[in-house]
Formats: structure tokens, sequence, C-alpha cells
């Protein structure tokens, strides 16, 4: 599977994920987590690793210095993994717990981006997920299961937006949002999917009807995952899996890519 190195040159190594970039003859410092971890690990000098930047390269290198609040890696090796092809989320704002769960399993399923959506049915969720430090305690959750799925690529995090900027946000690629009334997202009745895909997920209790028009009118094509009603995190994580399946891994170039405008 590309996006996963289970043959590279970090194979059956433990893993840690950096901001850095790297290249062989380098060295990598990793942070006071990473080192707690390999205290936990007993690693001691000369252990060899799996580091990955979450931006395609893997790489292994082996660990000349540990402190309680840093790690030494010395890079010996770096490869670099194609994208998978581009599927983007808009998941709800919504309970924070929920949500650090669902952006766990969208790095190990390599979602391509990631974008928390205030609904209206939003507003009265609590505690619900957003601001500065809950931004961060995500990219924290994703790079954990980057590390644990082996994968190479990191979905790219935004921050919280109203509707309509996150609509002007996004690819203009096939554009699918998730309504039990809709068409079957996959299967013999369904539209084939194309990429870039950017799928929206609504918050619980659903999307209000004033909501669903501004989507449909922005190119939004209501899809169904079956005759049940799902969880909003359950429902991301069905929709990726299937768009990841249907996909392949052969990725077709963004062309959208420069019409994008992103919001901080």
């Amino acid at each position: 599977m590309v996006g996963v190195d289970r043959e590279g040159v970090a194979a059956g190594r433990p893993q840690f994920v950096t901001t850095e970039p790297f290249a062989p003859g380098g060295t990598v410092v990793l942070d006071e987590s990473a080192a707690r971890h390999m205290r936990v690990l007993r690693l001691g000098a000369g252990a060899v690793v799996g580091i990955r930047d979450g931006q395609g390269a893997i790489g292994a290198g082996q660990l000349v210095l540990l402190t309680k609040s840093q790690a030494h890696i010395e890079i010996t090796e770096v490869s670099r993994v194609e994208p998978l092809p581009a599927v983007h989320l808009l998941v709800p704002v919504a309970d924070r717990d929920r949500m650090l769960w669902l952006a766990e399993k969208a790095a190990e399923l390599g979602a391509t981006s990631w974008r928390p959506v205030l609904w209206r049915r939003s507003r009265s969720v609590s505690p619900r997920g957003e601001g500065v430090n809950f931004q961060g305690k995500v990219r924290a959750r994703m790079e954990g299961a980057l590390a644990q799925s082996e994968g190479a690529w990191l979905p790219q995090p935004f921050p919280e937006a109203n509707l309509e900027r996150a609509i002007l946000a996004a690819p203009r690629g096939d554009r699918v949002v998730l309504d039990p009334a809709g068409a079957p997202l996959v299967g013999p009745q369904s539209t084939p999917l194309r990429q870039p895909l950017v799928i929206a997920v609504g918050p619980e209790g659903g999307i209000e009807r004033d909501e669903l028009a501004d989507l449909e009118r922005a190119g939004f094509r209501r899809v169904s995952l079956g005759p049940t009603i799902l969880r909003f995190e359950t429902a991301a994580i069905a929709a990726l899996s299937m768009a990841r399946t249907s996909f392949g891994t052969t990725s077709l170039p963004d062309t959208d890519a420069d019409d994008r405008q992103e919001f901080p």
C-alpha cells in the first residue's frame, strides 16, 4: 500500500514523527514526548529507530543521545513515499474526545486534510473541540497515529471555520455531503468518485436545511452510507475508508490546488 512503509528503511523499528527536514548524515532532535517514549521502550545509544516527517519522507537513524527532554537521532537512510489520492475531510466541531478519536483514525487512513466546521448545531455541544490548544492536541494525536500505522503523510490540519469559509477553502473537485436521503456513496447505483474528493460530515442531529442548500449550491451532492443513522465519527471513517478503497493508490494531480483559498 502506498503511504505505508512495511518493507522500507524504517520497517520493524520504533517509529517517531518530526517536523524537521532530515537527510542522511544529519541529526534530528526529537522532543520530550519522544524521549519519554524511548525511555519506556528502554532504548539506549545505538538503537535504530524509524523517522518520518508526515510529508512523505521516511528515514532510519541511530539514537546517539537521550536526555530527559530530548532525543538526538543521526539519520542513516531516507526514502520518499508518494501521496495517496486526495481525500479532504470537513468534520463537525463536536465533542472534543470524539473529535480526537476521529483525528487518529483520519491519520491512519491517510486523509489529505482536516477542516472542522462550526455547524449551527455545533454551538450547543459542550465541551467541544475548538481553539488553538485543541488544534495542538489534534496534531499530536495525528502524529501518534501516523507513527503507529507507519504512514508517510499527515493530514493537513486547518483551524475551525464557519460553513461559508469551509466551502470557499475546499478544493473544486468532487464534493459530497453525507446524508441518509442521498444516493449510495459506492456501489452499482452510485456515481463514480473522482479526485480530489471532499467529504462533508454534519454534526450530531444532522445538517439543517439551509446549510444543506448552501452545500448543494456549492456543488456538493448528497450521498448515503446505508439505511441507519451513524455518529459523526463513524460516518467520517466509513466514508473515508470507502473512498480509499475506491481510489486505490494512484494519485492524480490536484489541478485545483492553486485555486483554493486557505483561511486562518
